[in-house]
């Protein structure tokens, strides 16, 4: 260090106050001795009077020694837990939400544990498959078509997963990340394995048992304890590389990433509900992009927002060499009719004959028995008096309980014709369970749903009644799946609803055993043709192409601005100043009995940045004019979101 000079950090607030999203310049005395960028450090907050947390990003020299600064109180540990290249993800992923960098690292980097960090070794080899296991995964990955080429060259795909069961009773596209995750480790680099819940992910696990030695695996999930997830996160930040498999937050894991792979993009709980709601999808975009590494986005059933990127060529579709196409029948509104039941003739059989060789499943769209109820003799829908919510019976003859508050209506009325008998209106998985279980005597009858989770069935004959999403794995795939309520499912007020219903499908139609029947009941329309001719990247394209001339995404991104309304009509004011044309304004219109307003704006990828810098900067200057006291704001006046799910819209 020159003479007269001082080390200067600039210091990165842990902070949700956007105003505080910068990096702040402090002096490193002396005392501290040699720090490295990346660790932990309290300094002083002059506006908050008050000692805060940071990280330190860069260090640098200042010759300028008459500046008044701060001091950095103290380092708080000296292990580096936010590398540059975390840093920078973090960075470009919040300024692309117009967000805060410090919130994407609070899902990155776990609390300190001090007996934890104390304890750790790092590991004093970087562990790597072994030659039997390198060559099972690429008998894997020569099932699809360039796929090992893809990654070792670092490109982008999305991957159209084979439907069944493998060999040892996982689904094939565990075998496929596991082998891709193998290979890559070989590299020398890490892998990031994202799933959308922990089902996924204890499959992923076992899958990778096969092919990846145990100590290179590393978990990360909420179900840890906080100090196996300080342990883990350290893991990620030693130099040998590792298998990282977790769920959304996992892909700002800070390993040295040569590949990350996402498992069913479209999967609603890979869109983070906390600030700034960055999708684990764009997440891993942003990452690819910096880094190199290759990106795999699989799944079943294509998501628009995959196709929309296919379709631009940012990603290359790559599919199986030989297609395994499930084999799928249709039941239409009219033969439902004819019968007059709630299952046809021709799917009735199918099961019966299947419930002799082994289990069957049985999706459903709601949990329970009945949860929702009508009246007797109108039909008008049966509401609670208290908050309005639907009435519901959890068995037949039960005193209704609406399904909102939980409240029983001993007396209830109905207020268009007051007759007080309420009929069963839907079938729950526990209705469905009792009337095919007397419909087929002496058969097993499994329920899972998020009450009765069930993760594993046997080979032995079984009805598994399930709800989408919580359909248990059959040894040896289901001999028959019978799909109910696709109709209902699609009268649900969602923009993306029928990509979601081929979605949830398609997911179970994957599950049935090679060439077993698979029987959607009562729905005709494009998605169920999509799901009988396994076409869904061609229903996604035609998806993409109905909503071009509405603007609505994923052909286009939507930013969704609340506030008070002089502070939202500022907002919009700005965004007219960079070319955003009144006519992609949407509002503003009142939320609530408070007073505030909220707009929406729809606005091409190409003006994103300049979108997102803008409405960030009208956060920060409102959040700076609101503020109120040493440090403390009130509720903010106007608050930003992009890319906001369509049922919000």
């Amino acid at each position: 260090m020159a003479a007269g000079s001082r080390r200067i950090a600039r210091v990165l607030i842990d902070s949700p106050l956007p105003q505080l999203d910068r990096l702040f310049d402090y002096v490193l005395p002396d005392a501290l001795g040699e720090v490295t960028p990346g660790v932990r450090v309290r300094v002083p907050l002059r506006t908050a009077g008050r000692v805060v947390d940071g990280y330190i990003i860069e260090i640098d020299e200042e010759a300028d020694a008459a500046r008044a600064l701060s001091e950095v109180e103290s380092v708080v540990s000296a292990v580096q837990v936010v590398p540059d290249r975390l840093y920078r993800l973090a960075r470009r992923a919040a300024d692309r939400a117009a967000g805060s960098a410090s919130d994407i690292l609070r899902l990155a980097v776990p609390k300190r544990q001090v007996r934890a960090e104390k304890a750790w070794q790092p590991p004093s080899a970087a562990p790597a498959p072994d030659a039997e296991q390198l060559a099972r995964a690429a008998q894997v990955l020569a099932e699809y078509d360039g796929l090992s080429e893809l990654i070792a060259g670092g490109g982008r795909a999305a991957v159209e997963a084979i439907p069944g069961p493998q060999d040892g009773g996982l689904p094939r596209w565990t075998a496929m990340f596991a082998a891709a995750a193998a290979v890559t480790l070989a590299g020398g680099r890490s892998a990031i394995l994202v799933v959308p819940d922990h089902r996924d992910q204890e499959l992923v696990l076992a899958a990778l048992q096969a092919v990846v030695p145990d100590d290179a695996v590393v978990r990360h999930d909420a179900r840890q304890t906080n100090p196996d997830r300080y342990r883990a996160f350290l893991r990620t930040l030693a130099e040998a590389p590792c298998v990282v498999v977790g769920n959304r937050s996992a892909v700002y894991s800070p390993a040295q990433a040569g590949l990350v792979a996402l498992w069913d993009d479209g999967d609603p709980l890979l869109a983070e509900p906390l600030a700034p709601y960055v999708h684990a999808r764009d997440a891993a975009l942003l990452r690819q992009e910096q880094e190199g590494s290759a990106l795999l986005l699989a799944a079943h059933s294509r998501s628009t927002d995959a196709e929309r990127l296919v379709q631009h060529g940012w990603l290359q579709d790559v599919t199986a060499v030989r297609r395994v196409l499930p084999r799928v029948q249709l039941s239409t509104p009219q033969e439902l009719e004819q019968a007059a039941q709630r299952v046809p003739t021709s799917a009735f059989n199918a099961v019966r004959a299947a419930t002799a060789e082994g289990p069957v499943l049985v999706q459903v769209a709601r949990p329970g028995f009945s949860p929702s109820l009508v009246c007797a003799q109108c039909r008008t829908p049966a509401r609670c008096a208290q908050c309005g919510g639907p009435l519901g019976a959890r068995r037949r003859g039960a005193v209704p309980v609406c399904g909102w508050c939980g409240r029983s209506a001993h007396a209830w009325r109905c207020p268009e014709c007051s007759s007080e008998q309420v009929r069963l209106a839907s079938s729950g998985t526990e209705r469905t369970a009792d009337e095919l279980g007397r419909a087929f005597p002496g058969i097993r009858v499994i329920v899972s749903d998020g009450t009765h989770p069930v993760t594993h069935v046997d080979s032995r004959p079984a009805l598994v009644i399930a709800t989408r999403g919580a359909e248990p794995l059959a040894e040896g795939g289901y001999r028959a799946v019978l799909l109910l309520d696709g109709a209902r499912m699609l009268q649900a007020p969602d923009l993306r609803i029928g990509e979601a219903c081929l979605r949830w499908w398609s997911n179970a139609a994957a599950l049935a055993a090679p060439g077993a029947p698979v029987h959607l009941v009562g729905v005709n329309g494009p998605a169920a043709k999509a799901l009988a001719t396994w076409s869904q990247a061609a229903y996604a394209r035609a998806e993409l192409e109905e909503r071009a001339p509405l603007h609505m995404p994923p052909t286009a991104r939507v930013a969704q601005i609340e506030g008070i309304p002089a502070s939202v009509r500022t907002a919009i004011a700005a965004l007219a100043e960079i070319g955003i044309p009144a006519a992609a304004v949407l509002g503003p219109v009142p939320t609530a009995d408070d007073g505030r307003v909220r707009a929406l704006v729809r606005f091409a990828y190409g003006a994103g940045a300049a979108v997102a810098a803008t409405l960030r900067a009208a956060v920060v200057a409102d959040a700076a004019r609101s503020r109120r006291g040493r440090g403390r704001t009130a509720r903010a006046s106007l608050s930003v979101r992009l890319d906001i799910l369509e049922p919000e819209i």
